[in-house]
């Protein structure tokens, strides 16, 4: 197995050298994707990143504003990758400390923090199903405005789960954005016996914003079959990424998949606090890391996916590596 650290040299001489991909279906329609991700999952329950919801739509392949088009030509990620479709999303990400039964929380624990937003961005893609670029802006609230609180006890209080009592030492309102960008580029892929493939695909980018600063470096092997019809199931940021399209198929596909990525973050208002007003903070670590494990199934115009995340400590003080879980849904119009 080639070594991530070498593949840049090598991944012209690993592509020829391997045999190509099975042929890609007809181009996709429209794609619809619902993630879940929550530490109830084999976790700790109600802990620092205790929730993310996120829904999003992508065209159909090409079908792109000709507005969107005249400016995407600018960019570099458009030069070698003549496909492109234009997504949508809504989401929201909730945070906590360790300990939600104190009316007063520790303040050298996390704080609350919720994060409403909206996003809308571009994929770009070739036909040889080697490279996937992303371009993303999210504009949204922090704080109250989030309704992180009301979303948190309301599903606590239906499912009788312990009252979180600390919400009103939560980070202060802040109108939030980020610019994301990211890229996975496929280096290695190899057939194997019995019908299956490998790969790998390593990933790196970048976020800038008052929400979260940082650049990224990762990558993912995969086991399984048709690898070519997407890059991953999709993730909520920060994580690794996975792709929302996919190409469906007529027959049962599937794979496993484990990776790692680092984080080298300048900000993080969740740790950080609010970025022009007094409010609960702890001291942020600069690097953190996760791993992840997990398996997707597709079948026609559907495909499921889940991860098991566990995550580096975030701050110091942290007792611990957080654990959580993450569910997906994509559907194909």
């Amino acid at each position: 197995m080639l070594p991530l650290w070498a593949a840049p040299a090598l991944a012209e001489e690993e592509r020829a050298a391997q045999p190509a991909p099975a042929a890609r279906s007809e181009a996709t329609g429209p794609v619809f994707s619902a993630q879940f991700e929550n530490d109830m999952f084999f976790g700790s329950s109600d802990r620092h990143y205790t929730h993310g919801s996120r829904l999003s739509y992508l065209t159909g392949e090409d079908d792109v504003p000709d507005r969107v088009l005249d400016w995407v030509h600018y960019l570099p990620m458009y030069e070698t990758q003549p496909h492109a479709r234009f997504s949508l999303s809504l989401g929201q990400s909730i945070f906590t400390p360790s300990d939600i039964s104190k009316t007063v929380p520790d303040p050298t624990d996390r704080p609350y923090a919720g994060w409403l937003y909206g996003g809308f961005g571009l994929v770009t893609y070739g036909d040889d199903g080697e490279r996937r670029d992303s371009l993303e802006l999210a504009l949204g609230v922090v704080g109250p405005w989030s309704q992180a609180e009301e979303v948190q006890t309301t599903w606590h209080d239906w499912f009788n789960f312990r009252e979180p009592k600390g919400w009103e030492y939560q980070i202060k309102n802040e109108p939030g954005v980020m610019l994301s960008w990211d890229t996975q580029d496929r280096w290695i892929y190899q057939e194997l016996p019995l019908g299956l493939e490998w790969d790998v695909t390593p990933n790196w980018g970048a976020t800038l914003g008052n929400v979260m600063t940082y650049a990224n470096v990762g990558g993912m092997v995969r086991l399984g079959t048709a690898l070519d019809n997407d890059f991953g199931p999709p993730r909520i940021r920060p994580s690794l990424p996975g792709s929302g399209f996919f190409i469906s198929r007529d027959v049962f596909t599937w794979y496993v998949f484990a990776g790692i990525e680092g984080r080298a973050v300048g900000r993080n208002i969740f740790l950080d606090g609010n970025t022009f007003r007094d409010s609960p903070s702890v001291d942020r670590r600069n690097f953190v890391g996760d791993l992840q494990a997990g398996f997707s199934m597709g079948w026609n115009d559907v495909r499921i996916g889940y991860t098991q995340i566990w995550r580096s400590r975030e701050y110091r003080g942290q007792d611990s590596p957080d654990l959580f879980g993450a569910v997906s849904l994509s559907l194909r119009f």
